[in-house]
């Protein structure tokens, strides 16, 4: 056996292994759900659980055994219309607004067709070329994101919900010890940010390119709760000078006064995590707020946020307290120079939503295994929250 074959094989395990592995994750996070649990859509950025669900398993079988393997039969061609997200090369599809609407199939119906795609996968990707197993990578990753899309819509669903249900058992939370805030003195002068190496990277996060810092510190935890609260109190949803012309009126229109899942009771401020209804613990990192939330808080606090390249930057540097929400940056979410989309569909996963969104750094609690990179970009329009979303402040010096 030749080395080139000997590695084609290993690759080949590795991803049969990690398919299994990632696809019987997705499925675990909705063990206890109702087939209505699954099935409503709280708004119309969230998407129900069973469609995540299908939705990814119509990535694989459109875009690897649909197009690759002979003889395949697809499960239910309805699906091919009712699961496409927004890959406009593959025709029409329903409507993302009316997902919830989606009674049937039913969550089994939903489990049935995973088990058929995954079947299938599992006989043909021993034969796959080297492309094909790109693209499994891709499609494994996308998953992932998936389970995290899960996870933060559930919460949203289950926010609204007047009994206000859990999706995981309570349990004693971490000791999380409140030190006063510090500053590092960022890295300056021409720096290289974006992925290099051979690991896996969305197209998004190259190409590595060289950009300019000027003397800046940037802080050395995300902002708390309990600095969250003082901001609250010193009347900053009130006060026009900190806020941006589009997010004040955002404000205004949307009666905005705490962050997403927050609520007052009985004199004790409380949050909705996926344990329930949960008292806010001071020194943890505040989530659940928006870019226009980010921003006024910087501005009161006489501090800024980060670029996209001080946090990269500063992260390859031994930035601490990583990975608990995922951190707004006061960049564009636009393409790196050279960027250029793949061809045919699967082309349209990044690159054309490089506008109007802002670039999220690090990764959350609810992020999977893998997805904590530095040069990782999530990007979200300014005003949504729903996902866990906070903030590190930065300066000039």
């Amino acid at each position: 056996m030749s080395s080139t074959t000997s590695l084609n094989t290993a690759r080949t395990q590795d991803l049969v292994d990690r398919f299994e592995t990632i696809r019987s994750h997705s499925v675990s996070l909705i063990a206890g759900l109702s087939d209505a649990d699954t099935t409503a859509q709280s708004m119309e950025d969230a998407s129900p659980a069973k469609w995540h669900l299908a939705h990814t398993t119509w990535f694989f079988e459109t875009f690897l055994l649909r197009d690759n393997v002979q003889d395949y039969k697809a499960f239910n061609e309805a699906y091919a219309y009712l699961f496409n997200s927004y890959y406009e090369a593959e025709g029409a599809r329903h409507a993302r607004p009316e997902r919830g609407l989606l009674t049937r199939p039913s969550l089994q119906a939903v489990l049935n067709f995973r088990a058929h795609v995954d079947d299938a996968m599992a006989e043909a990707m021993d034969g796959f070329s080297e492309a094909l197993l790109d693209l499994v990578e891709l499609g494994l990753h996308h998953e992932q994101q998936h389970q995290e899309l899960l996870l933060t819509d559930i919460l949203h669903l289950f926010s609204r919900n007047p009994i206000g249900p859990a999706l995981l058992e309570p349990k004693p939370r971490p000791a999380i010890i409140d030190t006063p805030l510090g500053w590092i003195e960022g890295v300056t002068g021409v720096q290289s940010i974006g992925h290099h190496g051979k690991d896996f990277a969305f197209d998004c996060e190259g190409p590595r390119h060289e950009v300019m810092l000027h003397p800046h510190a940037i802080a050395d935890r995300p902002v708390t709760n309990g600095e969250w609260q003082r901001f609250i109190a010193d009347d900053g949803y009130a006060d026009p000078c900190h806020w941006l012309s589009d997010g004040w009126s955002w404000v205004q229109k949307q009666k905005i006064d705490a962050p997403l899942h927050w609520r007052e009771r009985d004199g004790v401020t409380e949050e909705f995590t996926l344990q329930g209804w949960r008292e806010v613990v001071l020194c943890a990192p505040v989530r659940h707020i928006s870019l226009f939330e980010a921003d006024a808080y910087a501005s009161w606090a006489n501090a800024r946020l980060p670029t996209e390249a001080e946090w990269e930057v500063a992260a390859e540097n031994g930035l601490p307290d990583i990975g608990n929400v995922w951190e707004w940056t006061g960049s564009a979410y636009r393409p790196y120079p050279g960027f250029r989309a793949a061809e045919g569909a699967v082309g349209e996963y990044n690159g054309k939503f490089m506008s109007g969104q802002f670039v999220l750094k690090g990764g959350s609690v609810a992020t999977s295994p893998g997805h904590i990179r530095n040069s990782y970009r999530n990007f979200f329009y300014p005003h949504q929250r729903w996902q866990f979303s906070g903030l590190r402040l930065a300066k000039d010096i």
